[in-house]
């Protein structure tokens, strides 16, 4: 019997306080439940910090059948250990100037071989639902050589945000019904589907 795939929701935002870890959250429990054959875990880059990118050599450059233990840094070698382990991932990213948060540009450019070839869905967050954002990621993980699902959900805020959750906040329930109503909690179930059959090519 074959494995069960491992796929990994990566929180983009690093803040201290941030909606991130709420939308990783609500993106997981909306695809587990189409995808009962997939694992999906929650990875945040916040329990992964790195430095700006350090290494003197390109990671393309690295062995492609196992590129861990060629990094020269010790943060390079552990992030790359996290990301080896699955085999797709979902990237939920907030807008952030018009483009993706420099923390989660910086993660995706410290590897190349623990990326390629992989799946990619992406869920921006934002104002205006973050599609800005998402469109710099999708070529961005495209330059990866990452198999990049063509559904991208996005997922407009109001400022009418709740009282923090622990360390961070929440959306109200009026935001959750808008996104219903606007269709895209049926874009998260389309993305989870793509993910799904991108995953069974793979096996046949």
């Amino acid at each position: 019997m074959a494995s069960k795939k491992t796929v990994a929701l990566i929180t983009g935002s690093t803040r201290k306080v941030r909606l991130g870890p709420f939308f990783t959250a609500y993106v997981r429990d909306m695809v587990a439940p189409q995808c009962p054959a997939i694992n999906f875990e929650m990875v945040d880059l916040a329990d992964h910090p790195l430095p700006i990118f350090d290494e003197t050599n390109l990671p393309a450059s690295q062995p492609a059948d196992d590129p861990t233990p060629h990094y020269e840094h010790e943060h390079t070698k552990k992030w790359s250990a996290v990301v080896r382990k699955y085999d797709a991932f979902i990237f939920v990213t907030p807008q952030y100037n018009w483009s993706v948060p420099a923390g989660l540009k910086n993660a995706l450019d410290f590897l190349f071989h623990e990326w390629k070839g992989k799946p990619a869905g992406i869920v921006s967050y934002g104002g205006r639902g973050g599609g800005k954002a998402a469109a710099h990621l999708r070529d961005i993980l495209t330059g990866l050589d990452m198999a990049v699902l063509p559904t991208s959900p996005g997922l407009s805020t109001s400022r009418r945000m709740l009282p923090y959750v622990g360390e961070h906040k929440s959306v109200s329930d009026e935001d959750k019904a808008r996104w219903k109503e606007a269709g895209s909690d049926l874009q998260i179930v389309a993305l989870a589907q793509e993910l799904g059959k991108e995953l069974a090519k793979e096996k046949s």
